[in-house]
């Protein structure tokens, strides 16, 4: 009896072996891919790497930088909003240079104000004093003669009544009031000509040199608030409030490197696809006005037609299609650039990358 179990339950071990080996060989069917990778449709059509950008007549997206060093104080927009040339983006701290300005103006109006006092010379009070001075030595002189003639018709009467001093002394005083005379009547002359006209001079470059300062200083001053260069939409935003800035720049927390501060882009209604080609396959590129292409987006059956835009006569060595573009690879390449009409449908975003084949009409 016990033979008998061992026995079947051998049988039975070996029936479900041969069934679990029936089972696993089996293969289920493949599963329908979610999406259709990208085809060439073109006869002999050119594959290229794609990176969708904004619309730009050159170049590519705006990327705004400081001019200036110091922590954000507002923040005026966020990243998505469209602007006009001239919309005020974000403010930097300015307190050192606006009391910079202010110092530098007041310098200024004072060097204005010592120009106008020089210019308006001789001032009508001082005048007054100098030609007062002069009557005063003319009357002076005036007495000094006729205090001389009359010790002189005295001595000449009676010899001996007037002393040799006494006439000495007049004589004297006359020369004394007769040169003072002259000097009040120059000091009357320099004051009436007003300031020297090279005081003047000197003072105006001086007045020149501080209002200069003062119109860099003010300069300087409207770099601490960055406003757009044109219109478009602002597709990135470097830096929040209080956050340090440089020329350089905002510092990423993620990327542990420093980058633009803003990225503008123009109106999304229509973008731009820079296409990577390969050297090896340059050769091989139609002539523009026949240059055709299809773009694909990964992730979808969506292929959208393209519009040779512009080439960039430059071939370059391919740098890695990130926000960062650093790394440096052997392959060399040609930048194509095409232009396509947003679909209404479909969100695009500048940055993302495609599949672009490019033909001939």
């Amino acid at each position: 009896m016990k033979n008998k179990l061992l026995f079947g339950m051998a049988v039975l071990g070996i029936i479900l072996g041969f069934y679990s080996a029936y089972v696993y060989s089996q293969r289920p069917p493949a599963q329908a891919p979610v999406f259709n990778p990208a085809s060439n449709p073109y006869e002999k059509g050119i594959y290229a790497n794609g990176i969708i950008e904004s619309l730009q007549s050159h170049g590519e997206n705006i990327n705004i930088y400081p001019e200036v060093s110091g922590p954000i104080t507002h923040v005026m927009v966020a990243e998505g909003d469209k602007v006009h040339q001239g919309d005020v983006l974000l403010m930097i701290d300015d307190s050192v240079q606006r009391a910079t300005v202010a110092q530098q103006e007041a310098q200024a109006q004072a060097a204005g104000a010592l120009l106008d006092e020089l210019k308006a010379q001789p001032r009508p009070e001082n005048l007054q004093i100098a030609k007062a001075q002069v009557e005063l030595a003319t009357a002076t002189l005036k007495s000094a003669k006729d205090q001389l003639a009359k010790q002189q018709r005295a001595s000449d009467l009676a010899p001996g009544a007037v002393s040799i001093d006494a006439l000495d002394n007049a004589r004297n005083a006359e020369s004394i009031a007769e040169q003072n005379l002259g000097v009040v009547q120059s000091q009357y002359e320099l004051t009436k000509a007003g300031a020297w006209i090279y005081d003047i001079k000197n003072q105006q470059n001086q007045h020149e040199a501080l209002t200069k300062a003062y119109l860099a200083s003010t300069a300087l001053l409207g770099k601490y608030t960055l406003r757009a260069p044109v219109d478009g939409v602002i597709l990135s935003i470097g830096a929040a409030q209080g956050t340090y800035v440089s020329p350089q720049g905002a510092y990423g927390s993620y990327t542990q490197g420093f980058g633009p501060l803003i990225v503008m882009g123009s109106p999304q209604d229509t973008l731009e696809v820079r296409c990577y080609v390969d050297e090896i396959l340059v050769s091989r590129l139609p002539k523009p006005e026949e240059m055709t292409a299809t773009m694909s987006i990964p992730g979808t059956d969506v292929k959208i037609p393209l519009t040779f835009e512009r080439m960039q006569p430059y071939v370059s060595p391919k740098i890695e299609l990130s926000n960062q573009r650093l790394e440096r690879v052997d392959v060399r390449v040609l930048p194509v650039i095409f232009r396509f009409s947003k679909p209404k449908d479909l969100q695009l975003y500048p940055g993302q990358l495609v599949d672009v084949y490019i033909g001939k009409k």
